[in-house]
């Protein structure tokens, strides 16, 4: 007879790791596990529903939202205003932070920071896009949260996930200690352990970079895509180029054969163009603790301080040794600028 362990399961079993929560953690982890299955729903049918295309509305980025991009909003923000655990949530297609103010969740310790729907470019075309999170405990004691609960530093975070709407649905998450997968059976309607203590390899022969912004990136980043085209058979090069552009779904491949995922600061993009809360923070959770490394060129990402709840900036993670040739690429260049 095949076992399996569904994710309430495993939540529940972890939640010793947290002796100081009372099962609070337990419950949000839910509660995001709940609207992933109903987005995942949508996501499915989106070719037989009324619900691909544009919203007609324009979120705080400056980007046309499409209409799943609403809805998982909703449904995300939805699920967290019901489970209670939750005092605010800090969405990518917000300008402000959406306050939690009822009697259920006055005294919620939780702050989540999500983007309902990465690489919702994607939508129409049938590619995989996906959901991350990430959720901090609050700091201040009493009254209503305050930007500064929000504006934490990256390695303040008691756990970080995606969810991946692909040919399976996955949801991957760390509570800082390592990382798991659980992929959803659509039979059972339960997201089980599929991939337990998941490792990013060392080494990979992946580069994930969109190459039609070549011209706009530095001298670096030029010569290090060079260099993972050059044949050299000793290091395995060159390096196969795997660009989808969903965040999610290129961090999922690396994480799981390996690789480097690069979104660099370009001319147009000085500071880089994802966002730190709720793209960049909660990725370089997972990949440290897999075993990989995240970095925005000069420093590690987790130890950037935000200044402002859509703060952008630059990223190249994955497996250590691919991370750390990138770099030395990029000192090399701050270097020669110096000199």
């Amino acid at each position: 007879m095949t076992t399996f362990k569904t994710l309430g399961q495993f939540i529940i079993e972890k939640q010793a790791d947290f002796p100081y929560a009372k099962g609070e953690l337990s419950r949000l982890l839910r509660d995001i596990g709940i609207a992933a299955k109903v987005v995942n729903r949508e996501v499915n049918k989106a070719g037989l529903v009324d619900i691909l295309g544009d919203a007609g509305q324009i979120n705080v980025q400056g980007e046309g939202q499409k209409k799943l991009d609403v809805y998982a909003d909703e449904q995300f923000i939805r699920a967290l205003q019901s489970g209670g655990e939750c005092c605010v949530v800090a969405s990518e297609e917000h300008e402000l932070p959406v306050d939690i103010d009822s009697e259920l969740s006055r005294n919620a310790k939780y702050i989540v920071c999500i983007d309902p729907l990465d690489g919702s470019s994607n939508i129409d075309v049938n590619v995989s896009v996906g959901t991350i999170f990430s959720i901090y405990r609050r700091d201040s004691l009493g009254g209503r949260p305050t930007l500064k609960d929000i504006l934490q530093k990256g390695d303040k975070q008691v756990a970080a996930g995606y969810i991946v709407y692909g040919s399976s649905t996955m949801l991957v998450y760390t509570t800082g200690k390592g990382v798991n997968g659980f992929t959803l059976d659509p039979s059972i309607g339960e997201f089980c352990l599929s991939h337990p203590e998941i490792r990013v390899p060392a080494m990979g022969q992946i580069y994930s970079v969109n190459e039609g912004n070549y011209s706009k990136f530095s001298d670096g980043v030029k010569k290090y895509i060079k260099y993972c085209q050059e044949n050299d058979a000793p290091s395995q090069r060159p390096y196969t180029s795997r660009y989808i552009g969903s965040l999610v779904a290129d961090i999922h491949r690396n994480l799981l054969l390996g690789g480097i995922f690069i979104y660099p600061a370009t001319r147009t993009h000085p500071n880089g163009k994802l966002r730190l809360m709720y793209e960049c923070n909660p990725i370089a959770f997972i990949i440290e603790q897999a075993g990989g490394r995240a970095t925005d060129g000069c420093m590690r990402i987790l130890d950037i301080e935000p200044g402002s709840l859509h703060q952008r900036s630059a990223c190249f993670m994955g497996s250590t040794g691919m991370v750390a040739a990138i770099e030395h690429f990029l000192d090399a260049e701050r270097n020669s600028v110096r000199g």
